[in-house]
């Protein structure tokens, strides 16, 4: 199915630009959000009419996402979990469980899908984790995990 993207998304595309993906990614993720328009002619003349309003609104969401990874790049999150003498965890660390130490140690929200992690994190010690803010802004957040001491 070929669509119109309204945003800039990571690995797809950028704003205005036709692309060709799948009927369910089309249908249940981007029409769905917003993030795009079936390509056709009624639609692409609608995009043209509002094309400088939307590259405005992305305009802002940048510089807004840039103002949080001012706050949040290269910053060091703890998490104390309960583990074996070896090292390795009771479960993994999840992205809810990271969002919401994010949103106790630093009092920003971030979405849950803006949260990447490369793998799973099943042992202590410490972890890279990748907040997609924008498409075109990334932040790096060091997550420490650490043993539960009795």
């Amino acid at each position: 199915m070929q669509v119109i993207l309204l945003e800039n998304i990571k690995k797809l595309g950028s704003i205005g630009q036709k692309v060709n993906v799948k009927d369910g990614y089309a249908r249940n993720y981007l029409l769905k959000n917003k993030k795009a328009l079936l390509a056709n002619k009624k639609n692409l003349e609608f995009f043209e009419k509002q094309k400088e309003e939307i590259n405005k609104k992305n305009e802002i969401e940048i510089s807004k996402a840039k103002e949080i990874l001012k706050v949040i790049n290269n910053i060091q999150i703890e998490c104390k979990k309960e583990a074996m003498e070896n090292g390795q965890l009771y479960g993994s660390v999840t992205v809810k469980e990271i969002k919401s130490l994010i949103q106790q140690q630093k009092s920003i929200e971030i979405p849950a899908d803006q949260i990447e992690i490369k793998g799973q994190i099943k042992a202590v010690g410490l972890f890279k984790v990748y907040i997609n803010l924008h498409a075109n802004v990334e932040a790096i957040i060091n997550l420490n995990i650490q043993p539960i001491s009795e």
